[in-house]
């Protein structure tokens, strides 16, 4: 089964949105923190990608005791986000994940280079 079929709503912190969108403080800081930040390529992109996640995304996490999370992705054809760096340079990425927080079923989407890696 693809999709998330549970009820989730997006979680209401707007930095954790933020910190996903171009030109923002808080991909400013993580810029001068980590030297890089991964970004939607806009704010429509991500709207688009969420959506485009709920109704098709792969489960990619096996729910344990240890993850607090569910998470689901999807691959896209063309780029939805980049990582930049520090020194201004991008890579385009082409996977985005919705992580669910189990608890409460509040979500906030992130570009990522693939699926999280599981131990």
């Amino acid at each position: 089964m693809s999709g998330i079929s549970r009820n989730i709503t997006l979680d209401p912190r707007s930095s954790l949105i933020d910190r996903h969108l171009p030109n923002t403080p808080q991909v400013q800081r993580l810029l001068r923190r980590e030297g890089r930040a991964h970004v939607f390529n806009d704010r429509e992109t991500l709207e688009q990608v969420t959506q485009a996640i709920i109704a098709g995304g792969e489960q990619t996490g096996i729910d344990d005791e240890e993850d607090d999370y569910e998470r689901y992705g999807l691959y896209f054809s063309e780029p939805i986000s980049y990582i930049i760096k520090v020194d201004g340079s991008q890579i385009s990425l082409y996977y985005g994940e919705i992580k669910i927080v189990k608890a409460t079923g509040e979500y906030h989407a992130i570009p990522r280079t693939g699926p999280r890696r599981t131990s």
